[in-house]
């Protein structure tokens, strides 16, 4: 979008993109317009985006628990303590940014000390803001504590028309600031663009069937699946039996700020399953809502049976155990793996520093172990402690096989001096940004399209995805390095098609550039 000057319509590699609508890549954009193009600014905002939804939550908590202050102290605590929140919030995706607007606009509904009414024009202007986000799944985010408003507001209750009414005003106008973008976008992207923006792009991720597979990123679930997700989605804290115990027994009459969050969450979380497309972190605008319930819950065993409130079976020995064993099981892995008792890619890399880390989850697995007042805050300390650890721990082990820099610096190379690329399978951008590439990949296949580019472009690249680089690529290749857990391959073009033809191309002048796998790992001979 950046090179070409596409501000309306987004671009991948050359073509109009229909799965995302652009106010992030915007905010993207007014960073470089500022600071020139870099990968610290988008990095930044997201950071920005995930204090920003810790700030919300607190303050949502605040006015849902109003005589219950410890809620709102404790919400953004067990927010930060997800680790799988946490480590979705080092990454540049939407979701981030869609949480704090979806906090934002449920915010808008609750009443406040000074006013009972909702802030309608406010709610309308975030709804839009969440549009240009992540498109329609903005409403389904902010739908069901509005139309469930009369279970949970007694303002809502006493004002049914103006509730439904000038809500309905404000769903309008966050369609409304939509719209304003997608009719032009649409019109200006072709048709084939605005199909698929208005129809394919949501329709293909409710409903099986709508497009095909290969077109559409559908990611189809059974409705059941996130019911297995939920315990890792909500770790630490799926894992703290107070927590458990707590939500077990909710009884009525429920306050109106349960009340609120029941009504938010589990509609959701039933539509979300119904929903044919699904993946772990679409759910993410909820786990602020799932963490103030569980706030709220053991505030509320804490009043109600303080025996159980203080009782230390119910406290986070699970985790402290478990944080002792893992320390354990650290401290050993060199010597299982020398022994060849244990085996693997990541624990083969990881064994290099893993009697370090063990001290680490030593320490958290003793914290978790202590008893008394202050449990939750060292609940949050250690799941946020634990998770930078492990995530540390990748880093030092694993990242050079998702360190596309070799590969990026070749294409970078072919494309300033004019030659083009081409690519077998399906491409997602990952090569434009960090080569600064300004023509799109050829999209091929192993067919005569290959061919075809093989003989346009006789100087020309090609990066092929392999499982297990052979001979062929040892031999004749210009780059072969992992990429997650299959490798990367760049060849001439003229020499993958000729073995593709069953040729025996020219001997090349040099031998490929070859990385290892972390962990000592290599390629098949």
């Amino acid at each position: 979008m950046w090179s070409q000057h596409h501000w309306l319509v987004p671009y991948i590699n050359g073509e109009p993109y229909s799965e995302k609508v652009p106010l992030l890549f915007w905010m993207i954009h007014a960073g470089w317009f500022a600071f020139g193009v870099n990968d610290v600014w988008p990095r930044v905002l997201e950071v920005a985006f995930g204090a920003i939804q810790l700030v919300l939550a607190a303050t949502l908590a605040r006015r849902l628990f109003p005589d219950r202050p410890w809620i709102a102290k404790a919400t953004p605590w067990l927010l930060m303590a997800l680790s799988y929140a946490f480590l979705f919030g080092l990454q540049i995706m939407y979701e981030v940014l869609l949480a704090a607007w979806v906090l934002g606009a449920l915010l808008c509904l609750t009443p406040s000390p000074r006013r009972a009414e909702p802030r309608w024009l406010l709610f309308g202007l975030l709804l839009g803001a969440g549009l240009l986000t992540k498109g329609p799944v903005m409403l389904l985010h902010v739908a069901f504590p509005w139309l469930l408003g009369p279970l949970w507001s007694e303002w809502a209750r006493e004002h049914r028309a103006r509730w439904y009414g000038r809500g309905l005003l404000a769903v309008l106008l966050g369609l409304a600031i939509l719209l304003a973008w997608a009719l032009p976008a649409g019109f200006s992207g072709g048709e084939a663009y605005r199909h698929r923006l208005f129809f394919t792009q949501t329709a293909g991720r409710v409903v099986d069937g709508v497009a095909p597979p290969d077109t559409l990123q559908n990611h189809a679930q059974p409705f059941w699946w996130y019911l297995l997700c939920l315990p890792v989605l909500m770790f630490p804290l799926s894992a703290w039996p107070r927590a458990t115990a707590a939500l077990a027994m909710l009884r009525r009459p429920l306050e109106p700020g349960l009340r609120f969050l029941l009504c938010w969450l589990l509609p959701n979380f039933v539509a979300f399953s119904l929903v044919s497309g699904k993946q772990a972190y679409y759910p993410l605008p909820e786990f602020g809502g799932g963490v103030m319930l569980i706030a709220a819950a053991v505030a509320l065993l804490r009043e109600r049976h303080p025996r159980l409130g203080a009782n230390g079976w119910l406290g986070t020995w699970p985790l402290g155990v478990g944080g002792l064993l893992l320390a354990a099981l650290l401290f050993a892995l060199p010597d299982l793996v020398a022994s060849g008792r244990l085996h693997g890619e990541w624990l083969d890399a990881a064994s290099l520093y893993s009697r370090s880390f063990s001290v680490v989850f030593l320490l958290l697995g003793l914290l978790l172990l202590l008893r008394g007042r202050g449990e939750m805050r060292r609940l949050a300390f250690a799941g946020l402690a634990g998770t930078l650890a492990m995530n540390t721990l990748f880093t030092l082990t694993l990242w050079p096989n998702y360190d596309l820099r070799p590969a990026t610096d070749l294409l970078r190379a072919a494309d300033g001096s004019g030659r083009a690329i081409g690519i077998v399978g399906g491409y997602d951008g990952q090569f434009h940004f960090a080569g600064r590439l300004t023509r799109p990949l050829a999209r091929l296949q192993y067919d005569a399209s290959l061919q075809a580019f093989a003989q346009a472009h006789p100087d020309g690249l090609v990066v092929t995805h392999l499982n297990h680089p052979g001979a062929d690529a040892m031999r004749y290749a210009l780059l072969v390095q992992p990429f997650r857990s299959s490798w990367l391959v760049v060849w001439p073009a003229a020499t993958l098609a000729s073995l593709q033809a069953g040729h025996a191309p020219p001997e090349p002048a040099q031998p490929p550039r070859f990385y290892p796998r972390a962990g000592g790992l290599r390629a098949s001979p």
